[in-house]
């Protein structure tokens, strides 16, 4: 009957809620826990901090490509993982080449120059190519054809890797640029770890500045706000989607080195995990909001790397770093369940 559907939706609610609230309990709970039981010193605490920031930085690169389409087509990119993986793959074999011929010892630096170049353009390549041969004829469809489109472009460009490169995991080689510890008096990092926090924040400095200050940034802001006005006042919108895409893919290729850095290798399901933790940034920052991606990218590395220790570790949960995946689909739970529109994201009508 009509009259009893506000009583189902808001005891809907109220078991959500009640979920939400009951993992947030728990996960108090721990966190009281392990900080009595004093297992884990100061200085890991502080390792696992800096290590989640590094990995939330390359989260955050990735997330921003999600958040730029979506602010433009309103569809989620879910072959954006994908992207970043063919900009890893593509540039190992770029350093397997320069590391036979030597470049990598004897100039290391050119070798990185070069490297970091295939995998951005091979990433902006595969992004351009995504948006022109699977999304664009969709582009008036219903939402969910994109998204079905978006999730097979995914599985193709994931198995096409496999059958070009196999499915064994690929040592990436060492640059031997980044190596060692620096001390900065209140706290150690390493070097490869600063590269990679530093370089994302330049990236992400770059695009707020091209998005707010630039010509070809208005006007994607333009589209994304009213693409048939903007079409109206002389601009190209297929020309600014592209770019968009391009500029996703730019940044994926920057991730992909990023996390080379990290983690020293390579394969071809390395695109998925990382692609769906950086959509749960996307949306735990506000999908379609940039500053928020960024903001949803770091957060997530963070309770990443702390959450498992932090929250597990005083119930005697053995290998708890094992479970970091639990606490990154953990939060976006989370995050559906309080605030779906994310930290910094706005509510859609409907």
């Amino acid at each position: 009957m009509p009259g009893r559907r506000p009583f189902r939706i808001d005891a809907i609610k109220l078991i959500l809620w009640t979920v939400g609230g009951g993992l947030i309990l728990l996960a108090l709970i721990g966190a009281v826990l392990t900080l009595g039981q004093g297992r884990i010193s100061p200085a890991s605490w502080q390792s696992l901090v800096i290590a989640g920031i590094a990995l939330g930085s390359v989260y955050a690169l990735i997330a921003l490509g999600y958040t730029l389409v979506y602010g433009i087509l309103f569809m989620i990119n879910f072959a954006h993982g994908e992207v970043f993986m063919w900009g890893a793959f593509s540039s190992w074999f770029m350093a397997a080449g320069l590391n036979e011929a030597g470049v990598m010892t004897s100039n290391p630096w050119l070798a990185f120059i070069l490297v970091l170049a295939t995998a951005m353009l091979v990433s902006m390549l595969v992004a351009v190519l995504l948006e022109r041969i699977a999304y664009r004829p969709l582009r008036g469809a219903p939402r969910l054809v994109p998204l079905i489109t978006a999730i097979g472009a995914s599985l193709f460009l994931q198995y096409t890797a496999r059958g070009f490169f196999g499915s064994g995991v690929r040592a990436y080689p060492a640059y031997n640029l980044f190596d060692g510890v620096m001390d900065l008096g209140f706290f150690r990092i390493s070097i490869d770890d600063m590269v990679v926090i530093l370089s994302a924040i330049g990236l992400m400095l770059a695009l707020y500045f091209f998005i707010n200050s630039t010509r070809t940034g208005r006007a994607m802001r333009a589209v994304s706000e009213d693409k048939d006005v903007a079409a109206m006042m002389g601009i190209n919108v297929d020309r600014i989607i592209v770019t968009t895409f391009a500029i996703g893919g730019l940044l994926a290729g920057a991730a992909a080195i990023l996390y080379t850095l990290i983690f020293n290798q390579v394969h071809f399901f390395m695109g998925f995990l990382p692609g769906i933790k950086a959509f749960t940034a996307a949306v735990l920052g506000g999908i379609g909001n940039i500053i928020g991606a960024a903001i949803g990218g770091l957060i997530l590395g963070i309770l990443e790397q702390v959450g498992p220790n932090l929250f597990l570790t005083g119930y005697n949960i053995p290998s708890a770093n094992q479970l970091q995946d639990v606490i990154a689909f953990g939060v976006l739970v989370l995050v559906l369940i309080f605030r779906p529109s994310g930290l910094l994201g706005r509510k859609e009508s409907v």
